[in-house]
């Protein structure tokens, strides 16, 4: 069985420091047009995006695939809705911890995985401010840790 190459394509790494990841899924999206041609030259971002469930499917609105250079006529509109698949069983547990107060469904990332498009998602909660004051916090003691670790290795 051979591995399939991963290839990152976009990382919305805002996602993780305004919410708590409780879950995540591993999503395939609808795609149309030169878009995969698009997302294989690493046009794409997520950062604005959000993920919502209609009718028993998932919708992402946001996420932003630039225009081809070469696609002309071809090129679909960067912001359209997409959507994204998932076995029913999954939407159903996702909707199911919806319900809850606080979740929502955030893109993490964006990917290549062999031939097909995948989108990381994950089931969140949002994080208050002193939280994100403790991982700021954290974050600076850390650059700190490193910065005497270099300091001391270099002496």
């Amino acid at each position: 069985m051979s591995k399939e190459s991963i290839k990152q394509i976009a990382n919305n790494k805002k996602a993780y420091f305004d919410y708590f990841i409780e879950d995540k899924y591993e999503a395939g999206i609808v795609l149309h047009g030169t878009e995969v041609k698009s997302l294989r030259m690493g046009k794409c971002s997520v950062k604005e995006s959000f993920i919502r469930v209609e009718k028993g499917e998932l919708y992402i609105y946001n996420m932003h695939i630039s225009p081809y250079e070469k696609g002309n006529i071809f090129n679909k509109d960067p912001l359209r809705i997409k959507k994204l698949l998932l076995h029913k069983y999954e939407i159903n547990k996702i909707s199911g911890q919806m319900q809850q107060k606080g979740y929502t469904i955030v893109p993490l990332s964006v990917y290549l995985k062999g031939s097909l498009v995948k989108m990381e998602i994950g089931l969140a909660r949002g994080k208050k401010l002193y939280d994100k004051r403790q991982d700021i916090a954290k974050k600076d003691q850390r650059r700190e840790a490193e910065k005497d670790f270099k300091i001391k290795n270099l002496n």
